[in-house]
């Protein structure tokens, strides 16, 4: 069948041999924690996908990544939202090094050639917050800085190399700055509490990361000209771009496991495919419209809009598809395997990411009358 072959083509050249690892696993196996899927997502080289060429990475671009994601998706839901926050995470660091001193780039290539896994201590969008807005508070001590917070959920909590967070550090001429913190996972202080109470979802590890005066060498703080009451736009918008193109890919992902399941059943073959195929396909073209945007347009608030859109249409995308799939497949479909309600359980799970659909109609409209965008 040709539904997902371009998505899965994509992932077998940046990560080979992940797509068939996955399918060797039940979903139920993939989506327990652990999950066999994460450690299959390292040895195929996953960590360095957004990581640049010339820092030992795959230099996967806005569109490669995000039929990576949907491909994911589709074979382990846990898994492409976990990926999601990595790959978000080094997306910031990249753009971060454009403000940064040249240390970043040492540690991208670690990364990828490391093969590490980086959970991200960001806001994400958090209400009322810039998406770089710390949760973790700085302190300078000596030759030290000195970290304090704790992020939930955070995904891949139990399985991270590195935690990346966005701090405040008073600099030499009294000016508060943003940086961005790399903390190794094994650093004394580090600790993770349960948090994560469903099964949908759990193998994404998103459990509460906890740091309590986390000793961290300067050295591995990129930091920035950004004043802390000024981050540059350029930095908010990629930020939100890469999240939001992403996320969204990997959620239709997991509606399209639906979607595969339901073109498959028995006697499936004699249906119109279109009642389940059309909705899902043209919310993901609009994904990779954005995507192809990113590599050809400025990174502006109204690219920021397109991909919000795009993010507000999948939503209504996956909740028409995945009632028509549940129909398609019946009652003796729902009774034999927990897979059908499980997907379309955990595709929803787009809806409570920031920023809210609820929370954006103000800002839009505010923007379609020429004010600037703000995140609700």
């Amino acid at each position: 069948m040709n539904f997902l072959h371009r998505e899965r083509a994509v992932l077998d050249t940046l990560m080979p041999g992940l797509d068939q690892d996955l399918a060797r696993y039940s979903l139920a196996e993939l989506e327990q924690s652990p999950s066999p899927a994460i450690q299959a997502f390292r040895e195929a080289g996953g960590p360095g996908l957004l990581v640049p060429a010339q820092n030992a990475g795959s230099g996967a671009s806005a569109l490669q990544a995000v039929r990576v994601q949907r491909a994911v998706g589709a074979r382990c839901p846990s898994l492409a939202v976990a990926t999601t926050m990595h790959h978000f995470s080094i997306a910031g660091l990249v753009e971060a090094a454009r403000y940064g001193n040249g240390l970043e780039g040492l540690l991208l290539e670690a990364i990828a050639k490391d093969r590490m896994l980086v959970a991200s201590g960001f806001a994400e969008g958090r209400a009322g917050q810039n998406i770089l807005s710390p949760h973790i508070t700085a302190e300078r001590r000596g030759e030290a800085i000195v970290l304090n917070g704790s992020k939930m959920p955070c995904s891949l909590s139990r399985s991270m190399d590195l935690l990346t967070c966005s701090v405040v550090l008073r600099g030499e001429d009294g000016v508060d700055r943003l940086g961005v913190a790399l903390i190794p996972a094994t650093t004394p202080g580090i600790t993770v509490r349960p948090f994560w109470g469903t099964p949908i979802l759990a193998g994404a590890e998103s459990d509460e990361v906890v740091l309590t005066d986390v000793v961290l060498d300067p050295q591995m703080v990129v930091p920035t000209e950004v004043t802390a009451d000024a981050v540059p736009d350029a930095l908010n918008v990629a930020g939100f771009l890469w999240f939001e193109v992403l996320l969204t890919a990997g959620y239709l992902g997991v509606a399209s496991a639906l979607v595969e399941r339901t073109l498959l059943r028995p006697g499936g073959a004699q249906d119109d495919p279109t009642p389940y195929l059309v909705t899902i396909e043209a919310a993901m073209l609009a994904v990779e419209a954005v995507a192809r945007a990113m590599a050809d347009e400025e990174w502006s608030e109204a690219l920021l809009v397109q991909a919000l859109t795009a993010r507000y249409a999948a939503q209504d995308a996956i909740a028409s598809t995945t009632r028509v799939c549940l129909a398609a497949l019946g009652g003796m479909a729902f009774i034999g395997s927990p897979d059908g309600a499980y997907l379309a359980s955990a595709a929803v799970g787009l809806t409570f990411h920031p920023p809210a659909r609820s929370r954006m109609a103000r800002p839009l409209r505010d923007f379609l009358d020429g004010l600037p965008l703000r995140i609700g």
